[in-house]
């Protein structure tokens, strides 16, 4: 569907042409077993290695603190599951945050039905999560604490490098997702205080199943897949050698860009948001109204459903959501809104629109004239919303 407005640049992002030029003899000519010793092999093996020192080198890490995974749900796992099991006669005592994404939250809910306990700190109404609450949380028997970057759903940037050195002064091992800031914000591990972060490709213009864990060196850490001997016994599986090229491709270009591309979304996004609130009444901002994501909106609409404003608005062909595309057909409202304490009621009508390089002015300007009749049109349906007096 060409013709799209794609607005949901969150849930994922179109490969890139160079992306997919990189790959392309990967796929075809050059498509050897990088664990095999013969010349196909040993070429893939080396492409691998490039790439890896390419994205280390990118994170300011080390290449061989670098782990291919299958993407961003796969690198929490293995983060959460993996420390919990190296680190548990240190202690079963984790920390997270009320907001992360679904693949934190359910490695950790699976670790309490095996006897280890968790902590969520909370957020406050624009989502931060505040770095003493992370401090009061710390226990003796606390071995891990997990804290995302920024959020996939309202996009407001957590304070990680302050919760880093906490971590890092009472001696616990930090894994922060950053699957939403990679290629959007600059990235440094050290600067970051973390010991681990995930992160997945087609979250910045790169191939889908591929992405990567950092682990940084002496952090135990119990390998998630078991079988051959790939990434230095970690990880087995044969390794995605296309899907690898295409993620150092992809990271490469998002560094490259972000300066320039960050600027023109969040001109962007700005426009769209000023413009929305004098074209619409009872509207509001979830989120940071700063400390934010420069390409995020995610606003409240009241008197209507998400899910109906998403399918209008498919209709005049544009893309946007509701929330994480990991939990679209549920039922129940945002878990991440409900902590920020929005009522339900009104999470319900709330919509993300998350910006990316196709996106233009004029995109913005068929948004702004066609959303305020769909709003119009559903509100006078509304059995709840009570039109503002003239």
């Amino acid at each position: 569907m060409e013709n799209i407005i794609y607005m949901d640049h969150a849930a994922t992002t179109p490969v890139d042409l160079e992306v997919l030029e990189a790959m392309e003899p990967w796929l075809r000519g050059q498509f050897g077993n990088p664990s095999t010793l013969y010349s196909l092999g040993l070429m893939a093996n080396a492409a691998i290695e490039e790439a890896r020192a390419g994205i280390a080198e990118r994170l300011g890490a080390k290449p061989e603190e670098i782990h291919f995974t299958s993407g961003g749900t796969e690198s929490d796992n293995w983060a959460i599951k993996g420390v919990a099991d190296a680190q548990q006669n240190k202690g079963k005592h984790l920390i997270t945050s009320t907001i992360e994404h679904h693949a934190v939250l359910e490695p950790m809910e699976f670790l309490e039905k095996r006897g280890y306990e968790v902590t969520k700190v909370p957020v406050d109404s624009t989502g931060l999560v505040d770095p003493d609450d992370v401090r009061k949380a710390i226990r003796p028997d606390t071995v891990f604490i997990s804290i995302m970057h920024a959020n996939n759903e309202v996009g407001t940037i957590e304070p990680i490098s302050e919760i880093g050195a906490i971590a890092r002064e009472a001696g616990i091992v930090f894994h922060t997702d950053a699957v939403q800031t990679v290629g959007k914000l600059p990235m440094d591990v050290e600067a970051l205080n973390v010991d681990l972060l995930s992160l997945s490709g087609h979250k910045f213009y790169g191939p889908k199943g591929i992405g990567a864990l950092y682990i940084r060196n002496r952090v135990r850490v119990t390998p998630l897949m078991h079988g051959g001997a790939q990434e230095r016994r970690r990880r087995a599986g044969t390794h995605n050698v296309p899907g690898i090229i295409g993620l150092a491709k992809a990271l490469e270009l998002a560094t490259d860009r972000m300066p320039g591309e960050s600027v023109r979304e969040r001109a962007l996004r700005d426009r769209l948001w000023e413009d929305l609130q004098e074209r619409i009444p009872d509207i509001a901002l979830n989120g940071h109204p700063t400390l934010r994501l420069d390409n995020t909106l995610n606003f409240r609409v009241e008197g209507i459903e998400g899910e109906a404003m998403i399918l209008c608005l498919d209709m005049n062909l544009i893309g946007v959501s509701s929330g994480s595309a990991c939990t679209t057909g549920s039922l129940e409202p945002s878990h991440v809104l409900l902590a920020m304490g929005i009522p339900a009621e009104q999470a319900h009508g709330s919509l993300r629109l998350t910006l990316g390089r196709s996106n233009t002015d004029l995109d913005i300007d068929y948004f702004l004239d066609t959303f305020p009749g769909v709003v119009s049109r559903l509100r006078d349906m509304s059995p709840v919303y009570n039109k503002p007096v003239a």
